[in-house]
């Protein structure tokens, strides 16, 4: 008689590898959450969107709660490290800001379930608690990214300008075809540098001039 044959693990196809299954059904998740929210992404359409069957499923995630909670940090891992990387490329506050929305763009491009996912967590308040905190969030982290980059108290008004402008181009890419959110994020590259940053000449005294003086 030959040797023994170990048994396959518990729900897991013959020959699969537990690291691409798991990969795969985090990404189904992301999927199915961007297209019909937290709350009605079942486990039985995420499992049968990765091509796995829910047993199978619940080996890699006891439970719903859990898989989105992977997907969430999943999607962390890919974007932060790209976004802070672009944060931190020579030149000055418009070019680093201008090679985020960049990487924003190229994010979107490859991952284009990404935006949707995140805008559906937030709608539904999906979020675990640790999730929000420490940067856990990926608008709080894209706030200190901003914040990194303009490295000024005095600038705070641009933070939250850039930031606002920010927010709406990922509301724009959860809800809009991917060109007409290709062409507000050039739109927004060049707000930025045409009249947010790209002149700081204009100060207290342009708004004075621009007043009439009372004739009282």
């Amino acid at each position: 008689m030959g040797e023994p044959v170990a048994p396959a693990q518990l729900g897991r196809p013959v020959g699969a590898d537990g690291a691409q299954t798991r990969a795969r059904i985090i990404a189904s998740a992301m999927r199915c959450v961007a297209e019909v929210g937290y709350s009605r992404a079942t486990i039985r359409e995420i499992a049968r969107t990765a091509k796995v069957t829910s047993a199978s499923l619940y080996n890699y995630f006891p439970n719903k709660s859990e898989l989105i909670t992977a997907a969430i940090a999943a999607r962390t891992e890919v974007a932060l490290p790209r976004l802070r990387q672009a944060a931190g490329r020579p030149g000055g506050v418009i070019e680093r800001i201008e090679a985020v929305l960049d990487e924003s763009g190229q994010l979107m491009r490859e991952y284009p379930d990404l935006a949707a996912f995140e805008w559906a967590i937030r709608a539904e308040n999906a979020l675990a608690p640790e999730s929000r905190m420490g940067g856990g969030s990926g608008f709080q982290a894209f706030r200190e990214i901003i914040e990194s980059i303009v490295g000024d108290s005095t600038q705070r008004g641009a933070v939250e300008a850039v930031y606002s402008l920010i927010y709406g181009l990922t509301e724009l890419a959860a809800t809009l075809p991917a060109e007409d959110y290709h062409a507000a994020l050039d739109s927004a590259k060049k707000l930025i540098r045409g009249t947010l940053l790209g002149s700081r000449s204009a100060g207290p005294a342009t708004s004075a001039r621009a007043r009439p003086r009372s004739t009282r």
